[in-house]
């Protein structure tokens, strides 16, 4: 018997890096007008971002049925696995009903957890799950610990533009056209699985301050547990260049940080130029 992790997209655990760690991930539906994509499948970020880019068209995404989430329990459970399948937060995503109802036919094998997070804040809490499994631990500790664990994972965000805000409906017009006019840069988090604004700030000098003021505040970063960086659009440069500013948050651990690309599930929102740091915060 076995321990297979289950995870879907939106925690922008790319393909080859779910290989690379032994589990499973499951694409959301990316939709541009009639197009529809599987995401990280038939659609890379970079595709993702030229068309976010080209065309007027703001993309959608969708939940996982409950039947795919069915389909990969089953097989998990005639192999004599164990399945824990993580979701994208129920705050956003109707996913984690979508398994919880795929699972009630699996109760002794399979559990379901709500991260509560999305981006490289879910990314973290599934690679933390990878590493208990590793170290050998059975299915109902990893579960215990994970679900204790949930409320250490924070994330910190600033966006470049308030302008694909604005084309998802997040924010009016009027709004966004002063915020771009001066740079205001929104510095967000996730709280109770939905996204609050923490900040604004003028200027990238002043956002990339507030992020690290954002970490401060959390209790700086665990770093025996994961830590990620993520970057959207088609380049991490911005990201590299707060890594550099902000170095001695990060100073002897640079070989913990792990950076990862930002797919369709913030990108639609946050557009090209955003960074975020995910990581679990120190215990108190």
């Amino acid at each position: 018997m076995s321990i297979r992790i289950i995870a879907d997209s939106a925690s922008d655990i790319s393909q080859d890096l779910a290989a690379k760690w032994g589990i499973t991930v499951l694409p959301l539906r990316v939709r541009f007008g009639e197009e529809e994509y599987l995401d990280g499948v038939t659609l890379s970020n970079r595709s993702f971002y030229e068309k976010l880019i080209e065309t007027d068209v703001v993309p959608k995404t969708s939940q996982i049925p409950p039947f795919e989430y069915e389909k990969h329990f089953a097989e998990a459970v005639a192999a004599g696995d164990d399945v824990i399948c993580f979701c994208l937060s129920s705050g956003v995503s109707g996913s984690y009903q979508s398994a919880c109802i795929a699972a009630q036919d699996f109760a002794d094998h399979v559990t379901v957890i709500d991260s509560r997070q999305f981006c490289i804040s879910y990314y973290i809490i599934v690679e933390r799950a990878v590493q208990l499994r590793d170290l050998g631990c059975p299915a109902g500790e990893i579960v215990s610990r994970i679900s204790e664990e949930l409320k250490d994972a924070h994330v910190i965000a600033v966006f470049n533009t308030l302008e694909y805000l604005r084309l998802g409906g997040r924010i009016g017009n009027a709004a966004a056209f002063a915020g771009n006019l001066i740079s205001l840069k929104p510095v967000l988090t996730i709280e109770e699985g939905v996204v609050k604004v923490i900040g604004k700030a003028r200027g990238s000098r002043n956002s990339s301050n507030l992020l690290i003021k954002g970490i401060q505040n959390l209790g700086g970063i665990d770093f025996d547990r994961p830590v990620a960086l993520g970057y959207t659009g088609f380049s991490d440069e911005v990201l590299q260049k707060y890594v550099s500013d902000s170095k001695f948050l990060y100073e002897g651990y640079e070989d913990r940080l792990e950076y990862a690309s930002v797919g369709a599930t913030i990108g639609t929102y946050a557009g090209p130029g955003a960074i975020a740091v995910a990581f679990f915060a120190k215990k108190m």
